[in-house]
C-alpha cells in the first residue's frame, strides 16, 4: 500500500512511523529485527530504512602512489529491505534511494530491483557529501539535486527507461515518493524562501509527501508548514522528532544537523545531565501531543537504534 493512500485513508486518524539505520556489515539480520520488533507492537503503517553512500579511502603503495578504496559499510539497500520483509510482512518499507554515489543507470537498476521485491513507496534524497568533501559532488552521470532524481522516479513510473534493454512499457506497479523538508532550513539554501522553492520543484517533479528533518521547536515547524501553504505546496507535510538522550547531543545535534535547541530544553539538560534520556524523552512527549493537537497527519520518528524510547513516547502520545 503507498504512503500517500495510507495518509488520506487515516485523516483525522494520525499515527507514527519510524526511521531504522541499517546495522554495519558483520553483524546479522537479528540485530536489525531487535530494533524493530518492539516498534512493530505500535503498528506503524510503514517504517523507513535508511541507507549510507560507498565511502572512499586512499591507502598509500610503496612506490609513494595511491591505491583508491570503495568501501561498503552496511548491507545494501536490498538486502536489507528483503530481510525486513521476510521478518515483518505486515508493515510498508520505505527504502531511501539517494543521489550521492550513484549514476542515473546505478538508481533505475536499485528502483527495479525494489519493484522486483514488491516495494510501493521509496524516500527520495540527495544524500550528503563525502567525508572531506566541503561541498556535494554527485557522480558522473548522476543527479545534482533531489528534483531530478524524482523526476527519473516519476519517469520509470510510466514505463520510460534509461536501459535499451528494457520493454518500454508502463508498470502497474509505481512508486510513491517522499522527500524531505527543512523546517530551519537546508543549511546550502541562501535563505528560508530559496529552500521552500527547492521543496516545491521537488514536489512539481512528482513528490507524493515531505517528511522532515528533526526539530525541537515546533513553532518552527508551524512557521515552516504556513510558508509551505503559501507557496503553493499541497501534499501532506510530517513532522519527524528524534529524542535526546545524551548531554554530548546539547552540541552535537546543531552543530551535525544544523538546528536550533531551544533554550529552556538546553538549561533542563545542563540542570540534570545524569537524566539527559528522560528530560529528551519528555520534551519529545510534549512536542508530539502539541503536534497532533495542531492537526498533523502523523509523526515520523527517528529511532537509531533507541526503540524504548520511542516506544514510550508513542505510547504517551497516541
Amino acid at each position: 500500500m503507498k504512503v500517500i493512500d495510507i495518509i488520506n485513508q487515516r485523516q483525522g486518524q494520525p499515527f507514527a512511523s519510524f526511521e531504522i539505520v541499517p546495522p554495519l556489515k558483520g553483524t546479522d539480520a537479528e540485530r536489525l529485527y531487535n530494533i524493530i520488533e518492539p516498534l512493530m507492537q505500535l503498528a506503524p503503517p510503514f517504517i523507513n530504512i535508511t541507507c549510507h553512500r560507498d565511502e572512499v579511502e586512499y591507502h598509500p603503495n610503496a612506490d609513494g602512489t595511491f591505491t583508491k578504496l570503495t568501501l561498503s559499510k552496511r548491507p545494501s539497500t536490498i538486502a536489507i529491505v528483503a530481510a525486513v520483509m521476510r521478518r515483518f510482512p505486515q508493515v510498508q518499507i520505505v527504502p531511501h534511494v539517494i543521489c550521492g554515489g550513484a549514476s542515473r543507470h546505478h538508481v533505475e537498476s536499485e528502483l527495479l530491483d525494489l519493484r522486483f521485491l514488491g516495494i510501493e513507496n521509496v524516500m527520495a534524497l540527495r544524500g550528503d557529501a563525502l567525508p572531506g568533501q566541503r561541498v556535494f559532488i554527485p557522480e558522473r552521470d548522476g543527479f545534482v539535486h533531489t528534483n531530478e532524481l524524482v523526476t527519473a522516479i516519476a519517469s520509470l513510473n510510466r514505463g520510460e527507461y534509461l536501459d535499451p534493454n528494457i520493454s518500454a512499457t508502463k508498470s502497474d506497479h509505481t512508486f510513491c515518493v517522499g522527500v524531505a523538508g527543512y523546517p530551519e532550513k537546508h543549511f546550502e539554501a541562501a535563505n528560508m524562501e530559496t529552500d521552500i522553492e527547492n521543496l516545491r520543484r521537488k514536489v512539481e517533479a512528482g513528490a507524493d509527501y515531505v517528511v522532515t528533518q528533526m526539530f525541537y521547536s515546533n513553532e518552527a515547524f508551524y512557521r515552516f508548514r504556513d510558508a509551505c501553504q503559501q507557496a503553493g505546496i499541497s501534499v501532506p507535510i510530517i513532522p519527524g522528532l528524534k529524542p535526546i538522550t545524551t548531554p554530548r547531543q546539547v552540541n552535537m545535534l546543531p552543530r551535525t544537523f544544523h538546528i536550533d535547541l531551544p533554550q529552556p530544553l538546553v538549561e533542563n539538560l545542563r540542570r540534570h545531565p545524569d537524566d539527559a534520556r528522560k528530560v529528551g524523552t519528555e520534551w519529545c512527549i510534549s512536542q508530539s501531543q502539541d503536534l497532533i493537537a495542531h492537526g498533523v497527519p502523523a509523526i515520523h520518528y527517528y529511532t537509531m537504534g533507541r526503540p524504548d524510547d520511542i516506544s514510550l513516547i508513542v505510547r504517551s502520545t497516541f
